[in-house]
């Protein structure tokens, strides 16, 4: 039975308060919480780049599309513009669902209680509601106002509304290039990311973390350098190991140990000293004869040290590698670290080592940047934190006829603590970036995380507080990362999206 003019006029007068209503109440819903609506977008996988405009746009939009659906002259227009942006939300959904690596909180007032799968449904009928309209708007002008649009019309709503999912798209990978190759400061924040398995209470907070292999988390004691404590890896199984080592008569000032693969390393870069032992029986038994004073090392291998010291020119912080089984046994790389205003302060930073890539990664405390090199020190490249802290914001004092040097105000620390795993490098940042929740970071210490091989950043995720402390410095293996925390040292089992990362890194690089 077909209606009658009347009866479709009526239907599309309905079709266009819904739409009105919604469209205002969530214009109005996104202008009064325009802060949070923001910092959601900043947050999307797709529109990340785009944040700080389509803010703006999207609720102006449906303000517009709202204000020409009232009246009839605009009504058609008005329709297909309600039905190509509903097909564009729509799509948004359906990428997010199905490409996106993670899936972002909703918004837009009632609709954030509903799940992504309910709002793509509530979506499709609205697409479903809009297309009517415009079939039956197009139908009373053909056969009552004796005007042929509805073909042309027809034609023109679905290469509109074919070019709107193309654009969704485009704007999905360029914001997906931007923001993991030229991210413009916005973290993707990957909620849930890391759950807390296991703490335990250390009761001293002289502990730090030595190292991870054969499935035990290893801890060294700044207090007693002798004893190592190991951990199975959901904390359970407690050991302490004594090591069986003779110092003899050398002056240890500051003794660590490093536990890689099979061996266990004492380092002490004041002595200097720095010898070698087997996890198997807790014995030091190699010294390496010849190492240069240091204030980082890292072993690369069973006979191979990567070390940072002051031999630089004024004093200034250099890197170098020692080979105990070549000649000459070490070479400093002295291009490697850039000084920018001492030479030590500014170039200061941690020194990390990935087992998987044979890659040496010097992170920088106080300025957006890291250096990945092979295992002989040459550079592969300099990489940069999403940050925009290029230069270190430090002040330094020259004592003592220049000969010495302090820094005069407390500096801005950027990068806190790194970890190198497999192909990743995690960073846990102090800056807090754009369209973020300053409660996450009064609360938690946040972790970003980036890609070496392919030179991109990928997501961040935090780690909570215990009471009011902070993560000290941390580990992570394929399946937990591992945290001191205070007294604590905590394990998180790693969510399906950073495991998924770590996989494929390992994917990447076989």
């Amino acid at each position: 039975m077909a209606l009658s003019p009347k009866i479709k006029s009526i239907i599309i007068e309905i079709i266009c308060m819904l739409y009105v209503l919604l469209f205002v109440y969530a214009a109005a819903s996104k202008l009064m919480g325009f802060e949070n609506f923001q910092v959601q977008l900043g947050q999307s996988p797709l529109l990340s780049a785009f944040a700080s405009w389509l803010s703006w746009i999207v609720p102006l939009a449906e303000l517009l599309i709202s204000a020409l659906l009232i009246f009839r002259t605009t009504r058609l227009w008005a329709l297909a513009a309600a039905f190509n942006i509903m097909v564009m939300f729509t799509v948004y959904i359906f990428v997010i669902l199905n490409y996106s690596s993670y899936v972002p909180c909703s918004c837009g007032g009632i609709l954030e209680k509903m799940s992504w799968n309910d709002h793509m449904l509530f979506n499709l009928v609205f697409v479903v509601l809009a297309f009517t309209g415009i079939i039956m708007h197009c139908q009373i002008d053909r056969d009552v106002n004796n005007k042929k649009w509805f073909m042309p019309s027809l034609k023109t709503i679905m290469l509109s509304s074919f070019t709107g999912t193309i654009g969704v798209i485009f704007l999905f990978l360029w914001s997906e290039d931007i923001m993991r190759y030229n991210n413009p400061f916005q973290r993707r924040y990957v909620k849930n990311a890391a759950e807390m398995l296991k703490q335990t209470d250390l009761k001293f907070n002289s502990f730090y973390i030595a190292g991870f292999t054969n499935k035990r988390l290893y801890l060294g004691n700044y207090s007693n350098p002798q004893i190592m404590v190991s951990f199975g890896s959901n904390l359970q199984n407690k050991k302490i190991e004594k090591i069986d080592f003779d110092p003899g008569n050398i002056p240890f000032q500051n003794v660590t140990l490093s536990v890689r693969g099979n061996y266990i390393f004492l380092k002490d870069g004041r002595a200097p000293a720095l010898f070698r032992g087997s996890v198997g029986n807790w014995k030091i038994n190699k010294k390496f004869i010849g190492m240069p004073y240091f204030t980082r090392a890292e072993p690369a291998d069973s006979t191979t040290i990567i070390f940072r010291n002051n031999s630089g020119r004024n004093l200034s912080n250099v890197l170098g590698i020692f080979i105990a089984e070549s000649k000459p046994k070490i070479k400093y790389h002295n291009s490697i670290l850039e000084k920018q205003i001492d030479g030590i302060f500014d170039t200061d930073g941690a020194l990390l080592y990935s087992e998987h890539l044979e890659k040496m990664i010097y992170l920088y405390y106080y300025r957006n940047e890291f250096i990945v090199t092979g295992k002989d020190c040459k550079i592969d490249y300099r990489g940069h934190t999403i940050d925009t802290i290029s230069k270190a914001k430090i002040k330094v004092t020259y004592v003592k006829n220049g000969s010495g040097r302090t820094m005069s105000a407390p500096p801005l620390l950027v990068n806190a603590h790194g970890y190198a795993f497999k192909n990743l490098l995690f960073v846990n940042s102090r800056i807090m970036g754009r369209y973020e929740d300053e409660k996450t970071w009064k609360h938690s210490s946040v972790i970003d995380i980036y890609d070496i091989s392919k030179h991109s950043y990928l997501l961040s995720f935090p780690v909570y507080n215990i009471k009011v402390e902070k993560l000290k410095s941390f580990i992570v293996t394929d399946t937990y990362l591992y945290a001191l925390i205070g007294n604590h040292l905590v394990a998180y089992q790693l969510k399906e999206n950073i495991r998924k990362e770590i996989k494929n890194s390992s994917l990447k690089s076989n």
